[in-house]
């Protein structure tokens, strides 16, 4: 399924403040380096949502240095695995890639009550990744 020893897994969602942050920060987390990850928005937000870094710092796991970047053509080229959230069309199309789309709500503009459930459903589909990579979290 991959092109590389390592698989590379890009998450893009529109600000790259949410959703793929906490995508990427947990795969990273629990797929060391057996995978390499990167995150990507189509239209990055100045900052990581403050309520996302709050959640995250829940599970022992912080992103407050993490800032949204620019989604690149070369950065989907150069992934195996392209997960979008909510980007649309904005993601270019590669042929080989494996490209996933996870319909998950939005945590812009909500307080950490509200993004601890999109939170763990991320880790949950992350975790289920990892599996189907072939690849044992840590």
């Amino acid at each position: 399924m991959t092109t590389s020893a390592v698989p590379n897994v890009l998450f893009v969602c529109v600000h790259n403040a949410g959703r793929s942050q906490m995508a990427a920060a947990f795969l990273t987390h629990l797929g060391g380096d057996r995978v390499q990850v990167r995150s990507a928005g189509s239209a990055p937000a100045d900052a990581v949502n403050p309520a996302v870094v709050e959640a995250m710092k829940e599970t022992g796991i912080d992103i407050s240095a993490e800032t949204p970047k620019v989604l690149t053509t070369e950065a989907v080229r150069s992934s195996d695995v392209v997960i979008t959230m909510g980007c649309g069309d904005a993601c270019p199309y590669f042929p080989g890639k494996r490209y996933l789309d996870w319909t998950l709500d939005d945590p812009a503009g909500q307080g950490v009550d509200a993004v601890r459930p999109i939170r763990d459903e991320i880790e949950r589909r992350v975790r289920g990744l990892l599996t189907e990579l072939g690849i044992p979290s840590s």
